[in-house]
């Protein structure tokens, strides 16, 4: 018989694969926006957006790069 234990890790189990394809499907959005607004300028305005991201990591320097390499170990750790 199931324990509570064991519903709690099947039920963040699900959520965690869920939110794995989410990340997944606004990754390849991005990089498929990215790539029109490369072949076409100025259509979706990803890559003005990507460069205002990343203007704002740079700007706080130190911990924003920190910030930065925090999420990219997070996310290459799936």
């Amino acid at each position: 018989m199931p324990t509570a234990k064991d519903s709690v890790k099947d039920t963040m189990s699900t959520m965690n694969e869920w939110l794995r394809t989410a990340t997944e499907l606004g990754l390849t959005l991005i990089l498929a926006f990215v790539i029109i607004d490369v072949l076409f300028p100025g259509t979706t305005g990803v890559v003005t957006n990507l460069g205002t991201i990343v203007g704002q990591f740079s700007k706080e320097g130190l911990v924003g790069l920190i910030a930065l390499l925090m999420f990219l170990i997070v996310f290459k750790n799936k």
